[in-house]
């Protein structure tokens, strides 16, 4: 699970890169819609699943509720996803879990 969690994480960051690229042209520029158009549902539909990604990821590794809150708040600033789990498998590796 905690693997489908890093995929997860990582996709999601890079789904939240895709739109602030897209926000910067259509907001900055003003050159098109496009990027937001592409990238919002993907993001929308990615950050659903790091949620999901959490909330399963914390009940097989057996994480504190302070943990999945903070999780959970991860998911909204810019790549703070990839920062928890980064966090969460040096954890499980300290722990001497599998990843």
């Amino acid at each position: 699970m905690l693997g489908w969690f890093r995929v997860v994480a990582v996709a999601e960051a890079c789904s939240w890169a895709g739109l602030l690229v897209g926000m910067f042209f259509k907001y900055v520029t003003a050159t098109g819609e496009l990027g937001v158009k592409v990238f919002g549902p993907i993001h929308g539909a990615l950050f659903v699943l790091y949620v999901v990604g959490v909330l399963l990821s914390a009940r097989e590794a057996g994480w504190s509720r302070g943990a999945v809150v903070l999780g959970l708040a991860c998911a909204v600033p810019p790549f703070c996803s990839l920062w928890f789990e980064r966090r969460m498998a040096a954890r499980a590796a300290a722990a001497g879990q599998p990843a």
